[in-house]
């Protein structure tokens, strides 16, 4: 049995509904970005033919617009509650996928992404705060690897549905199914969650509250740790994610398939949650990402050096990188879980603005990070590899500067 946080005061779904609907939720961030995997090429050729690595800002301005909005999102559900919120940043998703679909320019779809990005924020952050109503601890950190193995259908499919939406409609039609996965998403939790931060538990949106709940989680040395890791996580994911259809096209030639390696990655990213759910319990969230990160640090390196020194051609080349990039997914699956547990462990009181807090800085910076490395891209992984070597060994001895739990 899961130990409950306001358990008397709330009706809770089942679990396999209430993981199948967070898990939607948050899914709306992955469909959005690897839905639009595919349509980069068809993108950069209409709107960007002279400078083609340009279309990557697409998943770059969607990632900062959710970063943004996260700083927000989590105050406003504190003050408002948890499904308004949720709402609210659905409709706005849902707007600024509209203007995409109608966009004309480049400049105007980046727009675009940045106002859809700022409306994810809402199912994400409200998502999460959410959880955190109703589980806490080791219990909410099995939860969420639950949540994340469900999560993951969504990037195992979104590059396939995508590409078969632009072979009918042009890039054009992802835009709305964004829409139409919006609307899905909102009707659900409208008509079966209930609210999980009663009345009276709730904080004004007050300057004094703002600052308060802010300095108390900055104030915290572990959460800032935290925060750190999950910044440099992202930002090697990310960098990943958005170099990796220029990496299948461009350096392995297999354009068209590349919806279904991807699929093959997100499923082993699911194994990894699966798995994460049944050794959390047992070792711990901390341990856990401690030693994910030590194994990514040293895997990256290994790599990179055999790209440097081209050791690898054709197929092998292709299967080295395959594997590699696995491994990035895998580890995502080990770690982001945990990361989110333990930085809101000390947190339930405040846990839509230190979720908003810890979220912003760690989306906003990690674009930081991933997007010069895109813009690195020069026909291999090695860019990528690279950046990976150095975010996961930063992220292991930041890890091994925190308190034990």
């Amino acid at each position: 049995m899961f130990m409950t946080v306001n358990a008397p005061a709330i009706r809770r779904l089942p679990l396999p509904e209430f993981t199948a609907m967070v898990a939607m939720l948050f899914a709306t961030i992955a469909f959005s970005i690897d839905a639009m995997l595919p349509a980069l090429p068809a993108i950069a050729a209409e709107l960007s033919a002279e400078a083609p690595n340009r279309a990557q800002l697409i998943l770059s301005a969607f990632v900062f617009g959710m970063g943004a909005g996260t700083l927000f999102a989590g105050p406003i559900s504190d003050a408002v509650g948890r499904k308004p919120t949720i709402a609210g940043g659905i409709l706005l998703y849902i707007v600024g996928a509209i203007l995409a679909h109608y966009s004309g320019s480049l400049e105007m779809l980046l727009l675009a992404r940045v106002i859809q990005g700022l409306g994810s924020a809402g199912p994400r952050i409200a998502g999460l705060a959410l959880t955190r109503d109703l589980y806490e601890g080791r219990e909410m950190a099995r939860v969420m690897s639950f949540v994340m193995t469900v999560f993951m259908i969504v990037p195992a499919l979104a590059p396939a549905v995508g590409a078969g939406i632009i072979a009918f409609t042009g890039w054009r039609g992802v835009f709305l199914a964004f829409v139409i996965f919006g609307l899905l998403a909102l009707i659900w939790v409208s008509t079966r969650q209930p609210e999980t931060l009663p009345p009276g538990q709730r904080r004004p949106l007050t300057a004094v509250n703002l600052i308060s709940a802010l300095r108390e989680v900055l104030g915290n040395r572990d959460v800032r740790i935290y925060t750190a890791v999950m910044t440099l996580g992202y930002g090697q994911m990310f960098a990943l994610l958005s170099s990796i259809q220029q990496i299948f096209g461009e350096g392995y030639g297999r354009t068209t398939s590349f919806p279904y390696w991807f699929a093959l990655i997100a499923v082993v990213s699911a194994a990894a949650s699966i798995l994460n759910a049944r050794l959390v319990m047992r070792l711990g969230m901390r341990r856990l990402a401690t030693n994910a990160y030590l194994a990514l640090a040293v895997f990256s390196a290994l790599a990179a050096v055999i790209f440097w020194a081209d050791v690898l051609t054709g197929w092998l080349a292709f299967a080295g990188f395959f594997i590699w990039a696995n491994s990035i997914f895998f580890i995502a699956g080990l770690t982001f879980g945990n990361l989110n547990a333990l930085s809101l462990q000390k947190m339930g009181h405040i846990a839509g603005m230190a979720t908003s807090v810890i979220a912003a800085i760690s989306t906003v910076l990690s674009v930081a990070i991933a997007a010069p490395i895109g813009q690195a891209f020069d026909g291999t992984p090695l860019p990528v590899m690279v950046g990976a070597v150095v975010c996961s060994t930063l992220g292991y001895i930041l890890m091994r500067k925190t308190l034990p739990v």
